[in-house]
């Protein structure tokens, strides 16, 4: 076929075939289909060379992007980290002898937080307080945790946390609330614990309806539990560890209605040796021992004195300060009662249904001691858990009832053998 180079651009060869032709680019240049003309090879190889380019150039710009978010989280992080006491915690474990213990806290990161709580879902909320909310939540191995979490933080409650972190790290006890861990790179601090399921023993007590479920030996049983726990932090643990609010609020009850010891940010480390801290007043309005509040001397003893509101509130079922009673203080309502001879028409009917009348008085005279306003008259947590332990193993065995009311006087104070009351304290000791 001939060439007829008229039909085809300036510079490609026609070439003819049977009905119609066809044209060959020339060298170095490529057919645009749509744009019917020809595009030089190098303006591809160019335009494919600065994609490539522009590509690169985003992926790189994603990337340092990346790279400087994280190192913003990573600052803000370590900003919070300083807010929220870490430094503060730090210098206290390298200042501890038990440092080591405090070191196996677990630090959670604020993303594993977030997940286990559904970011903090409002539906997930097990109670709240003045200074914060607590969140049920679930970790990636599927346990069940307790979380704590501050709704402001200022540096007192910064304080208060480290110190609960730094208690709670010297501390294994079935009674007293299990720290897992800590996060402190998040805006707020916030506490790990162990789940306990059953809501607090303020809450059994003194429900809606006024109209507790549990019965006598549960009632005795818990307070065991609560002594046997403030005699461990008092006489057994490391160091002697002063609560400093206990409170019907603050004892947890699991599934089967055993008691937990919760709540430690006010709490304090002391030597065995030394006899009180002096700090400003701090705790709960009704459960404030009358002599620390004089004297602003925090002693065991002041301990005591919230247990026996704590015995006053399972016998009544009655709250610590109520308006609508003749006396709003619990502790002055009980002692006028005991003084007036009068303390069966102020108890729980629960009590009076269920309880032998020496069991109930018994109890009611330990609790009186704990509320005496001297503190030298007062009990010591270890004395008063050998009593209430002693009291619930003549419950279940009927043959050393006698024995025990024939050696019960006046005070209500159990005299028991040397050797007895040494074994109870010993068994408190091994449940640390």
């Amino acid at each position: 076929m001939e060439s007829n180079n008229t039909l085809c651009q300036k510079g490609a060869v026609c070439t003819n075939t049977n009905g119609s032709y066809y044209c060959d680019c020339p060298p170095g240049y490529y057919r645009d289909e749509f744009v019917v003309n020809y595009v030089p090879l190098w303006l591809i190889h160019a335009g494919i060379v600065v994609t490539l380019v522009l590509l690169i150039l985003l992926a790189i710009g994603f990337w340092l992007n990346q790279k400087l978010e994280k190192r913003k989280k990573s600052k803000l992080k370590q900003m919070s980290f300083k807010k929220n006491g870490g430094l503060l915690l730090q210098q206290q474990i390298s200042s501890s002898s038990i440092g080591s213990s405090v070191e196996k806290t677990k630090l959670y990161t604020i993303e594993e937080l977030e997940k286990a709580t559904d970011n903090f879902n409002a539906g997930r909320v097990l109670g709240k307080g003045g200074r914060g909310k607590v969140y049920k939540g679930m970790l990636l191995d599927g346990s069940i945790v307790a979380i704590k979490k501050s709704i402001l933080i200022d540096e007192r409650q910064v304080v208060e946390f480290i110190n609960e972190v730094f208690i709670l790290s010297q501390i294994n006890h079935r009674h007293i609330v299990k720290l897992l861990g800590c996060c402190l790179e998040s805006e707020v601090p916030l506490l790990v614990y162990e789940y306990v399921s059953n809501d607090t023993l303020s809450h059994h007590l003194h429900n809606e309806d006024h109209a507790s479920t549990l019965s006598w030996e549960e009632r005795l049983r818990i307070a065991d539990e609560i002594a046997g726990a403030l005699a461990y932090l008092h006489s057994y643990a490391s160091t002697a560890i002063l609560h400093r609010d206990i409170k019907s609020r603050n004892i947890l009850l699991d599934e089967n209605f055993r008691a937990v010891v919760s709540d430690f940010g006010l709490s304090r480390s002391i030597a065995h040796e030394k006899t009180h801290l002096s700090t400003a007043v701090q705790g709960t309005f009704g459960y404030l021992d009358p002599e620390y509040f004089r004297s602003g001397q925090f002693t065991d003893k002041s301990d005591v004195y919230g247990f026996g509101m704590i015995l006053a509130e399972l016998l009544t079922g009655e709250k610590v300060i109520c308006s609508s009673r003749s006396e709003e203080s619990l502790a002055i309502h009980f002692r006028l009662s005991m003084k007036q001879n009068c303390l069966f028409e102020i108890l729980d009917k629960v009590i009076v249904n269920e309880g032998q009348k020496k069991e109930i008085l018994a109890v009611a005279k330990i609790a009186k001691r704990c509320l005496k306003l001297s503190g030298k008259k007062k009990p010591a947590m270890k004395e008063i858990a050998a009593d209430l332990h002693q009291l619930r193993r003549t419950m279940k065995q009927p043959s050393l009832q006698q024995t025990c009311q024939d050696n019960c006087p006046v005070s209500g104070r159990y005299f028991f053998s040397s050797a007895s009351t040494s074994a109870v304290t010993e068994e408190y000791a091994l449940q640390g």
